[in-house]
Parts: C-alpha cells; sequence; structure tokens
C-alpha cells in the first residue's frame, strides 16, 4: 500500500515539525549556565587582552598548577581549554 504524494509530504512535514519541537524543548529545559566568567581584575586583565584563546590560556598554569597561588579544585574538568568554560566578559 504506497502513501500518496499528498499523504507523504504531510506525514514528513509532520515529523520534521515534531522533530523540531522535540529540540526546542530539550533545549528550553537545559540548565542555566553556571560557570564564572573570567575575573576582570589586574592579575586576568592581561588574559583580556589577548585575541587568541589559546594564547591566553597558556598563562593559566602559572596561578592555577598545583602549586601556584590559586590551584584549581580536584573535581575541576579538563585544566588544558579555561576560556572554553570561563568566557571573556566581551564574548
Amino acid at each position: 500500500m504506497a502513501l500518496s504524494k499528498k499523504k507523504k509530504f504531510w506525514l514528513q512535514n509532520t515529523l520534521f515539525l515534531l522533530t523540531l519541537l522535540a529540540i526546542l524543548l530539550f533545549l528550553l529545559r537545559a540548565p542555566e549556565e553556571t560557570t564564572p566568567f573570567l575575573p576582570h581584575d589586574p592579575v586576568h586583565e592581561p588574559f583580556h587582552q589577548i585575541k587568541s584563546k589559546r594564547q591566553a590560556e597558556k598563562g593559566c598554569n602559572v596561578c592555577h598548577s598545583p602549586t601556584g597561588e590559586s590551584p584549581l579544585g580536584e573535581n575541576h574538568p579538563p585544566k588544558y581549554r579555561c576560556l572554553f568554560c570561563h568566557k571573556r566578559v566581551s564574548e
């Protein structure tokens, strides 16, 4: 039993709209962003001035290494892409 072109058209459009609705509902239920921004203080100001995120991240380990003045916590996620989560205010 073949579907007519009109029924197939409506079925495809309905499935497409239901998929879009499911994606929209999923995104609307996502939790709010809780990761703090990169501080805008004298210590972090140079990192705001560097255009390249990768270049800016090279200086994070100076203070945030295990022996630095402000080491990261035990449960902190991977420590090599700081500005992936900690956005600069201007971004």
